[in-house]
């Protein structure tokens, strides 16, 4: 399978934490330890992808045509909420979402469209 095939397959499946649809299945989200451990540390036949690198990983996600989406970070003015939203943001931080228009779960025959560049 190529790149696209693999990604949209590993979404779809329920065996995976690391990875999943998020913003209505338009974007990819990746908590990055965790698919570091689960999907790039996989050995022999177990093994999904050619890389055993999280950045290796995201330059195949960019030859694809996908772009990082920044998180909208307006943050509170009181110091008790800000204090609240920083801890909320480091756990959060992990997390890498990736958008492709041709890469939607609602339109999955887009999938053909997505080609390396």
């Amino acid at each position: 399978l190529r790149f696209p095939q693999k990604l949209w397959k590993m979404l779809e499946s329920s065996r995976f934490q690391s990875i999943w649809w998020s913003e209505g299945g338009k974007c990819v989200a990746i908590n990055k330890d965790l698919f570091e451990e689960e999907m790039l540390g996989r050995a022999g036949p177990q093994r999904l992808f050619d890389t055993q690198k999280v950045k290796s990983f995201m330059r195949q996600l960019n030859a694809y045509g996908f772009t990082k989406m920044k998180r909208d970070d307006q943050r509170s003015a009181s110091l008790p909420e800000f204090l609240a939203e920083e801890a909320a943001v480091s756990a959060h931080s992990q997390i890498l979402y990736y958008y492709n228009p041709c890469f939607n779960r609602a339109h999955p025959w887009l999938l053909e469209t997505c080609m390396r560049r």
